[in-house]
């Protein structure tokens, strides 16, 4: 890290670097809503629509660990400014995408060039702010993480609504140029130290192989019938093969692309994995969530956006609190706190029915915002206590790291298991209604108006709605489970708790 530098006008860098932040969290999820009106414009199904958001997450994760090789090679007020008029120029390719194919590679290259954008923005404040003021500028960045995604599916349910979906990548272009010549010419000053480290080549292509390969029979795998298709077989096999290399590789490497070696500390072994599954966890609810609103509940994309909007409530009224006080209890007893309060919420949308009012899912959703306000800051704080001074910043980018790589994946497997679980209500619900029974034959007249055929697909419609009701039902019983079970992971750390000083000590999301 430089010597302390001060931009000419603090506010005008706290707002370049925070816009950037904002945009590049928001495109996390500002397409989950627009997914059913991308899927229905670029003739794909539902299923293969949720690439838009897995293709961008993994590339992101796999860009995430060059952030450090990276800063020494370019500095961080060039690299800054690179990735971020690079993601305004990736964000305009998304938007005039006329294929899904084209937008899965614009995606890609946009969670690429969006991997060091956190890292880099949380750094740049730290050396700006003068020491007293850094949990002041930390706080704020994790409010801004936190509104950001909320923001994203009301932003992109409008725009998608009013307008049309391009425009939910157009939006990015100005706020991408702006925060990029705002932190360009008020960093302009600032010293940096280069070098040219050395690059783990064979980590980085096991890694870019191993997960690009495993995310692909994750998305794959529904359509292709799992291992009954060669392909999924070849895939599963070279991903198992490059992932073994890359651990026996990163484990014995002077200078490791990720650094596997800080599993050997307790807390952030403990810390880590219950940031993994929550996240995934988390991420899943706010995938499916809007998805079936639309699709079961015939939302549009607007009011699904409003109703998953007052996620964001009480983490925007408490994040200041929780950042200034946590530290005087054990952080323990809050993340606990934390999955108890998000389990609870999953266990209340597992008694969903397709007659739920708008009040319900917004009040389930409200309170899912307080677990959501005590989870990341007790959760990163644990998981970096115990590392050494020099292995800080590794730490939160590996943590980081296997954050947004368990988001992708858990995106997959819950679509997945929504549909598969579908199919399977469906054929148990549908047993009964043939030609041979009086009752179906019946309704069917009834419903058609003398039509059985039309009212054949009136029933086959109701059943439909209902085997993806009770499978959604059962998937939000089984994620309130998992979170109720990482209370257990996160009572596996031991105290003390203290973050030792350092940048990256108060981690990012």
């Amino acid at each position: 890290m430089s010597t302390h530098f001060r931009p000419p006008n603090l506010a005008l860098t706290t707002i370049g670097l925070s816009l950037a932040t904002f945009m590049q969290v928001l495109d996390t999820t500002i397409a989950n809503v627009s997914l059913p009106t991308i899927a229905g414009n670029l003739g794909v199904s539902n299923d293969q629509s949720t690439w838009v958001i897995t293709s961008f997450a993994v590339s992101n994760a796999i860009a995430l660990p060059l952030t450090g090789f990276l800063t020494r090679r370019f500095g961080e007020v060039k690299l800054f400014m690179w990735a971020t008029l690079l993601f305004s120029l990736t964000s305009f390719l998304c938007g005039i995408s006329q294929t899904m194919g084209m937008l899965l590679l614009f995606r890609t290259l946009q969670g690429a060039v969006a991997g060091p954008m956190y890292p880099i923005t949380q750094s740049l404040l730290i050396g700006t702010y003068p020491p007293e003021k850094r949990g002041m500028a930390l706080a704020l960045l994790s409010m801004v993480t936190v509104v950001a995604p909320i923001a994203g599916p009301i932003l992109g349910g409008w725009i998608t609504d009013n307008y049309s979906w391009p425009w939910i990548f157009f939006i990015n272009v100005p706020i991408g140029i702006f925060a990029s010549m705002v932190v360009g010419n008020q960093l302009r000053g600032k010293l940096e130290t280069l070098s040219r480290p050395r690059v783990d080549y064979v980590g980085l292509i096991t890694l870019v192989v191993g997960v690009g390969t495993l995310q692909v029979v994750l998305d794959k795998g529904n359509d292709a019938d799992w291992f009954h298709s060669n392909f999924i077989i070849i895939m599963s096999i070279v991903s198992a093969i490059a992932l073994s290399i890359f651990l026996i590789w990163e484990l014995t490497d002077k200078d490791p692309i990720v650094d596997l070696r800080l599993f050997r500390h307790r807390n952030f072994s403990a810390g880590t994995l219950a940031l993994v599954l929550a996240y995934a966890a988390f991420f899943s609810i706010a995938l499916l969530v809007p998805l079936w609103l639309q699709q079961n509940v015939g939302y549009t994309s607007t009011w699904a956006g409003f109703a998953t909007a007052p996620l964001g409530v009480i983490p925007v009224l408490l994040t200041f609190f929780v950042g200034k006080y946590a530290t005087r209890m054990d952080l323990r007893i809050l993340a606990a706190a934390s999955f108890l309060v998000m389990g609870a919420t999953c266990f209340m949308r597992s008694d969903f029915n397709l007659q739920v009012d708008f009040y319900h899912v917004a009040i389930v959703q409200l309170w899912q915002g307080l677990g959501v306000a005590l989870f990341f800051m007790p959760v990163l704080t644990i998981l970096l206590s115990d590392l050494r001074q020099n292995e800080i910043a590794s730490g939160s980018g590996v943590a980081t790291f296997l954050r947004t790589l368990g988001g992708s994946f858990a995106a997959s497997i819950t679509t997945f298991m929504w549909t598969r679980r579908a199919v399977t209500h469906h054929e148990q619900l549908a047993e009964h209604i043939t030609p041979y029974n009086p009752i179906a034959q019946s309704a069917m007249q009834h419903l058609g108006q003398g039509n059985p055929q039309l009212g054949g697909s009136i029933i086959n419609g109701m059943i439909t709605q209902q085997s993806f009701q009770i499978a959604f039902n059962e998937i939000f019983h089984a994620l309130g489970w998992i979170f109720i079970s990482l209370i257990v992971v996160i009572w596996l750390a031991k105290p003390p708790f203290v973050a030792k000083a350092g940048p990256a000590a108060s981690g990012g999301h």
